[in-house]
């Protein structure tokens, strides 16, 4: 029997960990943009422009002056430091908007400084359309990580889906003249790779890295020897899709700066912004995401209470593998009109790297992706008006973010408990 005095000893409690290492982040970025600006001041104005042709309500364009205007984001930037360092030190986690008004100041700061006296406009809405475009394929190999990964089988075989997925998308857009039937070939294809992966993976419970990583080899080398004797000598039959055209949604598209970049793109694009929400829904909010997550988390408690651990681990990457083979189709039936040699170029591997930044969370992973892609874009607009920074740095960035993130630097980040391993049935 349990009296007064024991009660209290009994109950639980919540132990508050507090953490610096996001006020220490974001106090150091601040620091090193302030030395960048001591060290290498730029006189000038630098010019923006925020309407495109066509919008409904042109915007003016505006010139700030660089260095003014790098330097009250800098005091920006410090005093959001400061605000991060109060959370932690009240026991409080530090808000979302603090750290993406933090990233906004920064980044418009540096644009500031990097365009000081350059005759060249920065096209805010292009750089945000270009962003968009160059983050699709990341977003769903991104998702498709996730799922499978949820599931509990590492996904490292996003590269090989994403060139299968091109891969068929331009044969049979080419002989169908449909992109719509070159999206539905691409779905299979990433399926059909996903399957593969399930097979060695799931069924015979072969090493997943392994198994994943020989998938992007031999995916990479058989579209490579069709491509080079198959469609190079019959191009114009089997490697000349037509492409998506772009639809401007009314009202929404003639929206200043955001419309047209978020707006009028293409219906790849458009399935893009309905599968991020999907997928959240699907793994959150429904009994398929829960028993996904549970064969990811614990396989025999979710054998226990009936759940087929192989048979739901086979659903999930059989779904991760058609997300992904959309991704993919972008590359032939919205990008360009034909299948290049190895055009993903990486762009696994980086959809892979935002699933680990992500936190294995849909919505956080294509932030993440949304990241990469915004950097990518950014290498061109930092070479049009001529900035001193190599281009290559803003594409080293993001990397060197998701390392600090998989090192807990910028917050843990936990994979789920039986991701990569076989499930063995006692």
């Amino acid at each position: 029997m349990t009296t007064a005095t024991e009660a209290p000893a009994l109950e639980a409690r919540h132990v508050t960990v507090i953490s610096h290492k996001a006020p220490i982040v974001l106090g150091a970025v601040t620091a090193l943009f302030a030395l960048l600006l001591l060290l290498a001041p730029r006189e000038g104005l630098t010019h923006f422009r925020f309407a495109t042709d066509g919008d409904f309500v042109m915007l003016p364009s505006a010139a700030v002056p660089a260095m003014l205007t790098a330097w009250i984001c800098v005091v920006i930037a410090a005093a959001l430091s400061v605000g991060a360092y109060l959370s932690t030190r009240a026991a409080r986690k530090v808000p979302i908007w603090l750290s993406v008004l933090f990233a906004v100041a920064v980044l418009f700061g540096f644009l500031a400084w990097s365009g000081a006296g350059s005759s060249a406009d920065f096209p805010v809405s292009r750089l945000l359309a270009s962003s968009i475009l160059l983050a699709v394929p990341l977003v769903f190999g991104a998702l498709g990580g996730v799922l499978g990964e949820r599931a509990g089988v590492v996904n490292i075989a996003i590269e090989a889906q994403l060139l299968a997925g091109a891969f068929t998308a331009a044969i049979v857009g080419s002989l169908t003249d449909s992109p719509f039937a070159g999206l539905v070939a691409a779905i299979g294809a990433g399926m059909l790779v996903a399957l593969v992966l399930g097979v060695f993976a799931i069924t015979y419970r072969v090493d997943q890295i392994i198994v994943g990583v020989v998938l992007n080899v031999l995916v990479i080398g058989l579209t490579s020897f069709f491509y080079s004797e198959v469609l190079v000598p019959d191009a114009e039959r089997l490697n000349s899709t037509n492409r998506f055209g772009t639809w401007a949604i009314p009202g929404l598209s003639g929206i200043p700066v955001i419309g047209p970049a978020l707006f009028h793109q293409s219906v790849i694009v458009y399935i893009m912004y309905i599968a991020v929400p999907v997928v959240w829904f699907v793994m959150f909010r429904t009994r398929w995401g829960l028993r996904l997550r549970a064969v990811g988390e614990h396989p025999q408690a979710a054998d226990t209470v009936g759940i087929k651990v192989e048979r739901m681990r086979y659903a999930g990457i059989l779904v991760a593998g058609g997300v992904v083979g959309i991704g993919g189709a972008f590359y032939t039936v919205v990008s360009v009109s034909s299948f290049g040699k190895e055009m993903t170029a990486g762009a696994g591997f980086i959809a892979l790297a935002a699933v680990i930044f992500g936190k294995w969370h849909p919505v956080r992973a294509a932030m993440a992706a949304l990241l990469f892609g915004a950097a990518s874009s950014l290498q061109g607009a930092l070479s049009i008006v001529g900035a001193p920074v190599p281009s290559q740095f803003m594409l080293m960035l993001p990397y060197v973010v998701t390392i600090l993130a998989v090192a807990g630097l910028v917050g843990k980040s936990r994979a789920p408990a039986a991701d990569g391993q076989p499930y063995i049935k006692e």
